[in-house]
């Protein structure tokens, strides 16, 4: 019996570690992409996604589909590595086998807009990388 319960807490000890140690990985994805588009870092933040990545986005033209090429472009024209106001934190990272879900938030200038950021994760070799966004405005306007 103890024999089981060793077994046991090994796989359970062994499960929990690989699961810690997705989670550290998908969210150092997801620090890329805050990073990148907190600091006008396009390069950083188009490496955060696959290349096919698809991003679905409500803005003046209405809800649009974007590339992360076009995503990344909004921010090429600010200074690179300059805060540009967009505060950006982790709220939720699931992970199952060699796929994720991420929430994020991301607040303007001391708050003044408010957007809530869903995220697919696919792990590639050793590598996480985002494969899908969408995002919603949460704030009262």
């Amino acid at each position: 019996m103890k024999n089981y319960i060793l077994l046991f807490t090994a796989v359970f000890t062994f499960q929990y570690a690989i699961a810690q140690s997705a989670c550290a990985n998908v969210e150092k994805t997801l620090q890329n992409y805050m990073e990148g588009s907190s600091y006008n870092k396009p390069e950083l933040l188009e490496d955060a996604f696959t290349e096919n990545a698809t991003l679905y986005l409500t803005g003046k033209d209405g809800f649009k589909l974007y590339t992360p090429k076009e995503y990344a472009a909004f921010f090429k024209d600010a200074e690179n590595g300059t805060f540009n106001g967009r505060d950006a934190k982790v709220l939720a990272i699931e992970v199952v086998k060699d796929i994720a879900t991420a929430k994020v938030e991301i607040a303007g200038p001391e708050r003044k807009w408010v957007y809530i950021d869903l995220f697919l994760l696919k792990k590639f070799d050793e590598e996480w990388k985002i494969i899908s966004k969408t995002a919603t405005r949460v704030d009262s306007n």
